[in-house]
């Protein structure tokens, strides 16, 4: 397939199309007649040899073609928007720009706050986003990226995606404070009786599949999508849960728990600003890199 060949407007047609299921909605969507549409719609079953859009009684269905294009199609305007709106300067004191990052919980409160201060203060026309990490992440990171501006992701989850380093961070294992069985210290004996607290989305925790290394199967009796409510869901109870260091700092008020270290070598956690290459010469993004990697260098040292 030759890229000169084809008429890129229609991917915009595509989209409107697929996304409204309506020739004369999408053509309102993208400022086309409803001939004009129509025509497109055409031009599009041609290209794929697929109907796309069927009707239904009163109403229009996607094909499964039609379906599964969907994401990609999304993604594709997606990556030609902002490649086409990359700028060769950037001047954050006077831009207006907004950022998406992909980030947990965690990574928000232990470094996305910096963050936030920083473009406050140094560019008040930037608007920053924050959205949960997906759980197809590990299936297509390209796809996911290609339609943000980055991701908060320690080392561990992907690859072969330019990344910029950020800090460091080790796992911890909380416990309540009058925890009746455990002392000083936490054993591997007590990780294997005691029930435990998890993350639910192990990616996101490469440490839990070092324990199934060891040949432990914690026993999981709370699992929850949220770094943050771990320690209330330890407190009071018999309960275990691994935690990142710095959010054990930042939360050691909140809850009646202690944070222990772990009785064998916790793999450490180095989280990273992962971004899609299409980004890489853009001056706002390079921007955004750099400020990112100065917020973190400036970040207290573990506790």
């Amino acid at each position: 397939m030759n890229l000169a060949t084809l008429d890129l407007n229609l991917l915009v047609s595509l989209r409107a199309l697929l996304e409204e299921r309506n020739v004369t909605r999408a053509g309102l969507r993208v400022g086309l007649s409803q001939p004009a549409m129509s025509a497109a719609l055409a031009r599009l079953r041609r290209h794929f040899a697929d109907e796309l859009l069927v009707r239904q009684g009163n109403h229009y269905e996607l094909t499964p073609l039609g379906t599964a294009l969907r994401a990609p199609v999304a993604n594709a305007c997606a990556v030609l928007e902002r490649l086409f709106t990359s700028r060769a300067d950037f001047r954050p004191a006077t831009e207006q720009r907004d950022f998406t990052l992909l980030s947990s919980d965690y990574a928000i409160a232990v470094f996305g706050t910096a963050l936030s201060r920083a473009l406050h203060e140094a560019a008040p026309g930037v608007r920053l986003h924050f959205r949960h990490v997906p759980r197809d992440l590990v299936e297509s990171p390209e796809v996911l990226l290609s339609g943000v501006d980055g991701m908060l992701m320690p080392h561990g989850v992907i690859s072969g995606m330019p990344a910029v380093e950020l800090y460091r961070d080790e796992w911890v294992c909380l416990v309540a404070d009058d925890h009746p069985d455990v002392g000083d210290a936490v054993t591997l004996d007590d990780l294997a009786r005691l029930p435990w607290v998890v993350y639910q989305r192990t990616f996101d925790a490469p440490v839990t599949r070092q324990l199934t290394m060891l040949g432990l199967e914690p026993y999981v009796e709370v699992s929850v999508q949220s770094f943050q409510l771990l320690p209330g869901l330890v407190a009071g109870t018999r309960r275990v849960a691994l935690i990142q260091r710095r959010l054990a700092d930042l939360l050691r008020d909140l809850a009646p728990v202690r944070a222990l270290p772990c009785p064998f070598e916790a793999v450490p956690l180095r989280e990273a600003l992962w971004w899609h290459p299409v980004h890489t010469h853009d001056a706002a993004h390079i921007w955004l890199r750099e400020t990112a990697a100065r917020v973190a260098a400036a970040l207290p040292g573990l506790a």
